[in-house]
């Protein structure tokens, strides 16, 4: 998968390939506005180009795979650089680093911000310089409420899978709604995580019917520490729970929030988690241990990584337009098929 190849005889297949990966992989569909401004800068351009992705928590593994796979299609592209810039969770830093690329002339910025709000400053910023913009896996507005152009996963259906999982273990586990307490973690202004939570709770719903086990919400920062700390009160205020369901944003809210109830005294039988990227609730899997860790949904960072720089680079080399959406593929994992369906473990 990582192989590079440099010859100019193969470089046309590799293009070719991963043009055709990118449709069979992501589908576009249109998100009913118009496309905010910066995203359509075009080319052509010949040369060498520099394109930033500018990532928020740059260092959870979803985000490392997502830059590594939009290195991967930059090597096959050719003469494509990649700076890759970790915002962590400040967005002051994202916007100053978005002046920092503009400033460097770089030929395009795909940028996942730290917070939702910063969207019409930065596109208005990287317009001003002339220089296309997109979103990865958050999406962002112009001042108008048009959104720029926008790679990653559709939010609402990835919680679908979730809910629809958690339901079909909680009915084969034959648990009540009276001694069960289901476990939601987020980011609680992040629409994309608002999209999650909401696809999980109504598709358990809808796939129960009745008698639903009540839901305690949980805000986090979508990082696994978090949510481990932030479950620990809700645990103790609910001592006398038997069972319990848990999803979240992440995989790493999720996981959080399975160790705290097992650090708790939980067992792993009582505990149906559903995580949200697979790379981490993988982790028991690949140990053997026996977890609450029961199920996750497969997202690869890689395709989304690959999609927005062959986009970009599409717009800038070629002038072909940036897709307004380009959803990636997801596949629902657990113990039995995580390593056949290619999840790689962190």
């Amino acid at each position: 998968m990582r192989r590079i190849l440099t010859r100019r005889s193969t470089r046309g297949v590799v293009i070719a390939a991963a043009s055709l990966a990118l449709i069979l992989g992501t589908s576009a569909c249109t998100s009913g506005q118009e496309t905010a401004p910066a995203a359509s800068a075009a080319g052509p351009k010949s040369g060498k180009l520099t394109i930033a992705y500018l990532q928020k928590q740059g260092d959870q593994q979803y985000f490392v795979d997502e830059a590594n796979g939009a290195k991967e299609a930059a090597e096959a592209l050719g003469d494509v650089d990649v700076k890759v810039v970790n915002l962590g969770t400040d967005a002051n830093k994202a916007i100053s680093e978005v002046d920092s690329v503009i400033a460097q002339k770089v030929d395009g910025i795909i940028i996942v911000v730290p917070d939702q709000q910063i969207g019409p400053q930065v596109i208005q910023a990287a317009t001003a310089a002339g220089i296309p913009i997109m979103a990865s896996d958050d999406v962002i507005k112009d001042a108008s409420g048009a959104e720029a152009a926008f790679a990653g996963f559709d939010g609402t259906a990835m919680g679908e899978a979730v809910g629809t999982k958690a339901a079909e273990l909680y009915k084969a586990a034959g648990w009540s709604a009276a001694d069960t307490r289901i476990l939601s973690g987020s980011k609680q202004d992040l629409s994309a995580c608002t999209q999650r939570v909401t696809g999980a709770k109504d598709a358990f719903t809808k796939a129960i019917g009745s008698d639903i086990p009540n839901v305690v919400e949980i805000g986090t920062d979508n990082s696994a520490t978090d949510a481990q700390n932030k479950a620990g009160a809700v645990i103790t205020a609910n001592a006398g729970v038997k069972n319990w369901i848990v999803w979240g944003c992440n995989d790493e809210t999720e996981t959080g929030i399975v160790t705290a109830l097992q650090n708790s005294g939980v067992a792993p039988a009582s505990i149906i988690g559903i995580g949200l990227g697979a790379y981490l609730t993988c982790k028991d899997w690949a140990a053997g241990q026996d977890t609450g860790n029961k199920a996750a949904l497969f997202i690869s960072g890689v395709e989304v990584g690959k999609a927005a720089l062959t986009s970009m680079v599409g717009l800038v080399r070629d002038g072909t337009a940036l897709p307004p959406q380009s959803i990636a593929k997801t596949a629902i994992v657990d113990a039995s098929n995580w390593q056949a369906e290619g999840v790689v473990c962190t």
